[in-house]
């Protein structure tokens, strides 16, 4: 039976803080899912090495908006990262790629799947050479079953996840969520899988696994109760627009200055207190909205009265009334009304961190918060491609620079 290789830790960077100092994880593949879970590892301090093409991958050019002609994702998505540049469709490229993977401690793709396998870099390879190493793998549906072989992007995976369908509003089209809800889901289900892994390796003897996160399964896995409810009564949730469901009330209404702002009464003492504010104390204790249900066959007159008192106040009288009185309240924010909310900077959740040619950016903070060993970011993901090539090939590979320069005029790196 082969033995697990001894990986060199790496050097802390003195920059560096959090749990997963001295973890060194290898990302492949490209776009979304795979490098949001990669950043999230990277947050929290581990060495995250990410290999690109030559040239650079295509997340370099996305993002809605852009600035002197750069998308303003990249900077963002590659944070806290070493950048290197491989070509694993060249037989020296794969083997480059098992030696660093040899290294690593954790190794991130999401190809689709079958990729890796044909480029000699499949799990069953790669653990031979390092029986440790956690391989994470997400892609659309998964690496089994009769669709595994099918292109997966977000849109697809949150459609047939189950997620489109219950958005929206009734009789509308399934609508998206604005932002690519689906690939954020699998990473961070890549991450839990991860740690789970790596837990199990430190702490109860285990070795290396594979780490199987789809894109589909990560929106299913959202769904509620609607599987038991289909499964035992075969009840179908439809779409409830701003509702939730049938507890009531709890939907958005619209203030007297145009801005929308969500109201959740639906427990029995919520109710009775958003009555008291409303200066209707007696609506609590009318047989139509005695109870949950009774309420939400009422659901209908309930938003009216609500809509109609919340329709005379500003949308800030009504959050400062109801939070005062324990009711659960809350602005519908743009992104500039949370850029203006003095919580999210004082939870420091707006970073501040300088970009090589942009200048200041302004990037999410780290979530979770730890009391001990918190994460922090450390640097914006840089423009040059293969920017720590010299870095990391040197130190890992043992390759010095004119090798390198003859790889790089080869194109593998």
């Amino acid at each position: 039976m082969s033995t697990a290789p001894q990986i060199e830790h790496p050097q802390p960077d003195p920059t560096s803080t959090g749990p997963l100092v001295g973890l060194r994880v290898l990302e492949l593949g490209t776009l979304i899912a795979g490098p949001f879970a990669a950043r999230l590892l990277a947050d929290f301090g581990a060495e995250v090495i990410k290999v690109e093409p030559p040239g650079g991958e295509p997340m370099r050019e996305w993002g809605q908006v852009r600035h002197e002609g750069r998308g303003l994702w990249w900077p963002l998505q590659s944070r806290n990262k070493q950048l290197v540049t491989l070509d694993l469709r060249k037989s020296e490229g794969q083997e480059m790629c098992r030696q660093l993977a040899k290294r690593s401690h954790v190794l991130v793709e999401n190809f689709r799947p079958g990729t890796l396998e044909n480029w000699g870099l499949g799990p069953d390879r790669l653990l031979e050479m390092n029986p440790d190493l956690i391989v994470a793998r997400v892609s659309g549906y998964g690496q089994t079953g009769p669709y595994s072989k099918r292109a997966g992007f977000a849109s697809a995976g949150e459609a047939m996840g189950g997620l489109r369908y219950v958005a929206g509003y009734p009789g509308q089209p399934p609508p998206r969520f604005g932002i690519s809800i689906g690939d954020s889901l699998a990473g961070l289900f890549a991450v839990q899988g991860i740690l789970m892994a790596l837990y199990n390796r430190l702490a109860n003897g285990g070795r290396g696994q594979v780490v199987d996160a789809s894109i589909l399964e990560s929106c299913f896995a959202m769904l509620d109760s609607t599987v038991p409810e289909y499964g035992k009564l075969h009840a179908i949730r439809e779409p409830s627009g701003s509702r939730i469901g049938n507890a009531t009330p709890s939907n958005i209404y619209l203030s007297e200055d145009g801005k929308y702002v969500v109201i959740a009464a639906n427990s029995n003492n919520l109710f009775g207190r958003l009555c008291a504010a409303m200066g209707r104390p007696e609506l609590a204790r009318e047989a139509s909205y005695a109870d949950h249900w009774s309420r939400w066959e009422h659901a209908d007159e309930l938003d009216r009265l609500i809509a109609e008192w919340a329709g005379q106040r500003s949308a800030a009288e009504i959050d400062r009334v109801l939070n005062d009185a324990g009711v659960v309240c809350a602005p519908v924010y743009s992104i500039a009304d949370i850029f203006e909310d003095p919580h999210y900077q004082a939870r420091e959740m707006l970073v501040p961190l300088e970009d090589q040619i942009l200048g200041q950016l302004i990037m999410p903070g780290v979530v979770p918060k730890l009391s001990e060993t918190p994460g922090r970011l450390r640097h914006a993901g840089s423009w040059e491609a293969g920017v720590d090539n010299e870095a990391v090939y040197g130190s890992l590979l043992g390759l010095a620079a004119a090798e390198l320069q003859e790889l790089r005029s080869r194109g593998v790196i």
